[in-house]
């Protein structure tokens, strides 16, 4: 039986991370194989592009090239994780996934939302999550996390202006709000564990 595959999309700062590695404890819980990842990044070879994506200044770049890097970043991470991990039977859960390409190239870098998803059914042959959660917190909230994160210094991501930041947020409201059998938005300012309830009631119908 194949496996499911969910993603956890929103801003910077939202908890994303944190609730993957909760989900993956609970989902073990219930005797799932999980495979947790992230993009970009996941596979020996999208790792590599995600050093030359997420490092350096914010206008290393441009939105097109930054388009055709997660492209084969994930290409790679579909290729040899994700799908592997779906035939096998195993639950993946993924930090970011191909609508992160469409909120950050796409409604903050311009690049039309087309060209994305034909990149992508390109590189990935299509392939889209089961569910996928949108996470959201207040702006003071995702400005106190963000700053306890970035202590150290931020990304080339975490760097975004506030300007792109807006039409990012706006671009994944806007993509849940057009899908929503797929797209479940989650408040994440709650405490995390009330957070991680929030998701797996969402799962319930995949749940033994």
């Amino acid at each position: 039986m194949s496996g499911r595959f969910i993603t956890l999309e929103g801003g910077e700062g939202v908890g994303k991370s944190t609730q993957i590695r909760a989900l993956a404890a609970a989902l073990a819980g219930h005797g799932f194989e999980v495979v947790a990842t992230r993009e970009p990044g996941g596979s020996a070879g999208a790792e590599a592009v995600r050093t030359l994506l997420m490092e350096g200044n914010d206008d290393r770049w441009d939105a097109r090239s930054e388009a055709l890097l997660f492209a084969a970043a994930r290409a790679d991470h579909v290729a040899r994780t994700i799908r592997p991990a779906l035939d096998r039977g195993a639950w993946v859960l993924c930090d970011r996934f191909i609508d992160s390409s469409r909120a950050y190239q796409g409604g903050g870098g311009g690049i039309t939302d087309a060209d994305i998803l034909a990149l992508h059914a390109f590189g990935s042959l299509g392939l889209m999550p089961d569910r996928t959660f949108l996470l959201t917190v207040g702006a003071d909230e995702a400005a106190r996390r963000l700053a306890v994160r970035d202590a150290a210094g931020a990304d080339r991501m975490g760097s975004k202006p506030a300007d792109y930041q807006m039409r990012l947020n706006a671009r994944f409201l806007e993509m849940a709000a057009a899908e929503p059998a797929r797209w479940r938005v989650v408040i994440a300012d709650a405490p995390a564990d009330a957070v991680t309830a929030a998701i797996l009631a969402e799962l319930t119908e995949w749940l033994p």
